[in-house]
């Protein structure tokens, strides 16, 4: 308990002298309780910033000397980007004459407008968009908790009905449209991104596009 002294009143300077008063005490414990009280109240409710990051799926690359096949995918979307353009094809990408007589893959150009790549993500991905709309809502209500809905969103993105998104870029592709690219795959809440190398095949069907 910390204590204020006074000196009594005393007047050393000669004069009248004036009585004696008592010492007054103050209890500073009520005050140093508070601080305790206010720093703890601020360590417990203050959150610390986390990194905005969005996790890539780079796919390991082929040994030397061996064949690099397309292995079946489900579900999915190819983004091929040169110069300030945007072309796309869907599911798997079969080159013309393929040995197992699918139709030649054709490629099918959009852009960064709002009838574009968004539209298009959200029509593909919307098995994962509607779950995700019905988790909010059981959220704002209270029905679930936060880490149960970080659970489910995660698990809905990573479903076998959701979409899957391979980026392929060429040399004369542009950083800004490939961060742009990336911000809208956010937007539409894609849970697999993944940056892939394009092929000859793919890279051929790219410049018969912008050639014309």
């Amino acid at each position: 308990m910390a204590q204020i002294q006074d000196t009594g009143g005393q007047d050393h300077k000669g004069g009248k002298k004036r009585p004696k008063r008592g010492i007054p005490t103050v209890d500073m414990t009520p005050m140093v309780d508070l601080a305790f009280l206010l720093l703890t109240f601020f360590v417990m409710t203050s959150t610390f910033s986390k990194p905005k990051v969005m996790s890539l799926v780079y796919p390991a690359k082929p040994e030397p000397g061996q064949e690099n096949k397309n292995s079946e995918i489900n579900n999915a979307v190819t983004f091929l980007l040169s110069e300030d353009r945007i072309f796309y094809y869907q599911e798997m990408f079969y080159p013309e004459g393929n040995d197992k007589g699918k139709p030649a893959t054709q490629l099918e150009e959009t852009d960064f407008s709002p009838q574009g790549v968004r539209k298009l993500l959200t029509n593909l991905n919307r098995f994962v968009l509607e779950k995700k709309a019905g988790y909010d809502q059981e959220l704002k209500r209270g029905q679930i908790a936060d880490s149960t809905y970080l659970r489910l969103v995660r698990e809905a993105k990573g479903d076998n009905a959701a979409l899957k998104v391979l980026i392929k870029t060429d040399d004369m592709a542009t950083c800004g449209n490939f961060i742009d690219l990336i911000d809208e795959l956010k937007i539409a809440d894609i849970g697999v991104i993944a940056p892939v190398d394009i092929t000859a095949d793919e890279l051929k069907l790219v410049k018969a596009k912008t050639d014309k």
